[in-house]
């Protein structure tokens, strides 16, 4: 094993919370002296199939682990995921169903291996303990933590404080990720900042049950696409780690300067002081922001698909995008009767979400129709051929019979 405070220097970087540094450093030179690998847990609640990059801030640091030679648990919450967790929300969250939840836990298993080693990763699910605990022993559970404390928890007392409803189930997600801990016995559990009470509870319920508790590392919340709110699928500004190259590296090239860095930051290896020396270089003008995104692009794309996905990936954007050429394949759609308002074109053939939206973008000039910009929202387009883009990345061939 690499000295404490070489595995401590990797392990801090990128971290936004260290619960405790003292508890850190002590941790480390037990698992050196001992040559006893720590035990690190990151939980997945599989609500949705797809795994984004805001996720693989945390698999990016789980990596970091296991390169050091300690044993990593890629904790699947299907059980938790039956609760819902109430993390950031106004109001209480749909259960999934049984079935969504074992649907999307075995393609979690399929996608986290682009990143983490399938030989060094233990993949556990925590119906294995939870499900199988009785209805006494969940009391005894419920009885170790007050009511009290939960409602320190921010969202809680929100709701509270505003009479919105809180359901008892709600209560019990908290305490149940605090048990996997206990039942993992972990050293570490690692979160994004907005898990930072959920953790903290795991290392309240650890000393209940006379275990010594887990140092929490908290990662930074990825923003999306839009550079404003976290990256999600519901709101539609994220990037799969499952999609084809093309559009991975499309999607990353459409991102704003300033947001670049905190790609570079959170999403690559690459160390604070390159990543000093190329925010100077853009600013001095020695660097153009341009040459650093395709580099990023390159080397996300390069992480998920190989690098001659990525590389052919570039060429095709420079190509279509930087050059004009409209792309080898696109979907074709055909309407029968003409003429056809551009707004249901852009609808029907999934270019835009709805007929606002369609709007929205046409007034936002994000939509072209034959390589020319239509901004009129009330165009028609009459009997004919036509090709449509709508912002970078989405293209459609028309036809109006």
């Amino acid at each position: 094993m690499k000295p404490v405070r070489e595995q401590f220097d990797t392990l801090r970087k990128g971290a936004v919370d260290i619960i405790s540094t003292a508890e850190m450093l002590a941790k480390l030179e037990d698992s050196v002296q001992r040559h006893r690998p720590l035990t690190v847990k990151v939980g997945f609640d599989p609500t949705a199939p797809d795994l984004h990059l805001g996720h693989t801030v945390l698999l990016r640091k789980m990596k970091h682990f296991q390169d050091l030679g300690h044993r990593v648990v890629f904790l699947i919450g299907d059980f938790t995921g039956l609760i819902g967790d109430p993390t950031g929300r106004s109001r209480t969250r749909p259960p999934l169903s049984a079935e969504q939840i074992a649907e999307n836990a075995e393609t979690y298993k399929r996608q986290v291996f682009k990143i983490l080693d399938p030989v060094q990763t233990v993949v556990d699910f925590n119906s294995r303990w939870l499900g199988a605990m009785t209805s006494q022993e969940w009391i005894r559970l419920c009885a170790r933590y007050t009511v009290a404390a939960m409602l320190k928890r921010d969202d809680f007392s929100r709701r509270y404080q505003t009479e919105q409803p809180i359901s008892i189930h709600e209560l019990l997600y908290p305490l149940a990720q605090a048990y996997d801990s206990v039942v993992l016995k972990a050293d570490f559990e690692l979160g994004g900042t907005d898990q930072k009470f959920n953790l903290l509870v795991g290392r309240d319920i650890q000393r209940e049950f006379g275990m010594e508790p887990q140092v929490i590392l908290t990662l930074p919340i990825l923003e999306g696409l839009d550079g404003v709110e976290k990256m999600s699928k519901s709101l539609n500004n994220f990037v799969s780690i499952q999609e084809d190259p093309r559009t991975m590296y499309g999607k990353i090239m459409s991102i704003s300067d300033p947001l670049m860095f905190r790609y570079y930051e959170l999403l690559t290896d690459c160390a604070g002081a390159e990543l000093d020396q190329m925010r100077r270089g853009v600013e001095s003008g020695r660097l153009h922001p341009m040459d650093l995104k395709r580099k990023l692009a390159e080397q996300i794309v390069s992480d998920f698909h190989g690098l001659p996905a990525a590389r052919a990936a570039a060429e095709s954007f420079t190509r279509e995008f930087q050059q004009g050429e409209i792309p080898d394949s696109i979907k074709e759609f055909f309407f029968r009767t003409g003429p056809v308002p551009l707004t249901d074109i852009l609808t029907e053939s999934s270019l835009a979400e709805s007929k606002s939206d369609a709007r929205r973008l046409i007034q936002a000039g994000a939509v072209s129709v034959d390589q020319h910009k239509a901004t009129d929202v009330t165009l028609k387009l009459p009997s004919g051929s036509y090709v449509i883009r709508c912002g970078k990345l989405r293209w459609a061939r028309v036809s109006v019979g």
